[in-house]
């Protein structure tokens, strides 16, 4: 397969990004700047494919259950990503610095498993790429509730694709109980119109998902997160009070109803590696388009187009993902298909035990 490979200096990737978040650049300027970011963020394609497949081996040699996927940010998130950043002075990090525009993750059954692979796979065993940070969320949970371990690793080579050398992917590892948790706070905030990914929107919504963060970590044996009850009783009577108060469980079954997934299509194709999901909320439904992996510069020239295309519209989204088969692709983006049940249960547990019905 002919890769994409970086075609810009670092001087004019960091430029690019500061033109496409800049209010005061030409529609050229723009134009230009958004070509560079094409082609860095594509770039990243073949990094993020090597460490898939060591992530993939390393996740079902502890656990056959574990599933893994891949994914190249998002143009919105990436412009949202470095306004946060230039926020204040100096600018807290470049495009070019940016670690996760090329992801991999890996979700495994249980905590004690997540933390058996990153201990055995990238603690003690040898890996020539270099490590160039890791932030561990689950030992330090976010404010926000978020727990996962992140893995930064710079792809390093002295003999083949020397020309990838320096370009960073993220690896994420997390349980299938802080996957829950991450995807439905995403579901939340596309269907509300909020960041709440990013800790932005309503108060009410931000400290749902931070107790519940907390009531999750509480289940697996981890550490809470700061600022909540450390008494499990007191946890959960605040979490019911909010579900409640937002109407959490009736709200999330609605949207779950109401997009139609055409997954029999999508089925047929089995030699299908890359899938491009489109989360039409007004139309109610989802369209994927899939393609083979020897498409794959065919899926990230469509995923730019359709990005352009719907800039700006908040009711529609899309993400370009590589999965092994459909049923990991669904396991891993669960809000791009509204599969929110398993969340809905885990809440309902925590309602059953504090009425004594559980």
């Amino acid at each position: 397969m002919n890769w994409i490979k970086p075609q810009y200096m670092k001087s004019e990737v960091n430029r690019a990004g500061k033109i496409l978040i800049s209010e005061n650049a030409s529609e050229e300027d723009k134009e230009n700047s958004m070509k560079i970011l094409d082609n860095w963020r594509a770039s990243h394609s073949y990094p993020m494919q090597v460490f898939k497949k060591r992530l993939k081996i390393s996740a079902e040699a502890i656990d056959k259950k574990s599933f893994t996927v891949q994914r190249l940010k998002r143009v919105p998130a990436i412009l949202s990503k470095l306004e946060r950043s230039y926020d204040g002075r100096p600018p807290t990090m470049n495009l070019w610095q940016m670690q996760d525009i090329g992801g991999c993750r890996a979700i495994l059954p249980s905590f004690a498993s997540v933390k058996q692979l990153y201990e055995t796979y990238y603690v003690k065993s040898g890996f020539k790429h270099k490590k160039v940070g890791v932030k561990d969320y689950i030992t330090y949970p976010k404010k926000d509730g978020y727990r996962s371990i992140h893995v930064i690793y710079e792809y390093r080579s002295d003999k083949n694709k020397k020309e990838f050398n320096g370009l960073r992917v993220e690896l994420q590892i997390r349980s299938k109980l802080q996957h829950l948790w991450a995807t439905a706070i995403e579901t939340v905030g596309f269907f509300t119109r909020q960041a709440l990914k990013s800790n932005e929107g309503e108060k009410e919504w931000l400290d749902f998902f931070k107790l519940l963060g907390s009531a999750f970590a509480f289940k697996e044996g981890c550490p809470l997160v700061p600022g909540t009850p450390l008494e499990k009783n007191a946890l959960h009577y605040q979490i019911i009070q909010k579900e409640k108060e937002l109407s959490v469980m009736n709200k999330m079954f609605a949207w779950t109803n109401a997009i139609e997934l055409f997954q029999k299509e999508v089925q047929s194709k089995k030699k299908a590696r890359f899938f491009l999901l489109e989360l039409d909320i007004l139309g109610m439904k989802v369209n994927i388009k899939s393609y083979t992996k020897e498409e794959e510069n065919k899926a990230i020239i469509d995923y730019s187009f359709l990005e352009k295309r719907h800039a700006g519209q908040k009711d529609y989204d899309v993400v370009l993902v590589g999965a092994d088969k459909i049923g990991d692709l669904k396991k891993a983006y669960p809000n791009y298909f509204v599969d929110t049940k398993e969340f809905l249960n885990e809440v309902k547990k925590i309602v059953g035990q504090a009425n004594g019905s559980a």
